[in-house]
């Protein structure tokens, strides 16, 4: 299964869920693909992930956005 792919550790990065045999977080490459970086350019940048690395990590955002409650944000001025 393709969520195999992210794990947690809690002597890794916190705790915080990465691409196993990195540390790069779930978080890191969702701010990279936030911020206009395209799947090529981080699979250029990162020798050794690959593309199903990066689905992993959307995958596993859409399951905890799904098991979670919001408080809508307010905008600011």
């Amino acid at each position: 299964m393709i969520l195999q792919h992210i794990v947690t550790n809690p002597n890794i990065m916190v705790g915080k869920p990465v691409i196993r045999g990195t540390r790069l977080t779930v978080e890191y490459i969702l701010k990279l693909l936030g911020n206009g970086a395209s799947v090529a350019d981080i699979l250029d940048e990162y020798e050794g992930l690959t593309e199903e690395d990066i689905r992993a990590c959307l995958l596993f955002a859409a399951r905890f956005l799904q098991e979670t409650s919001f408080i809508p944000l307010q905008e600011t001025a």
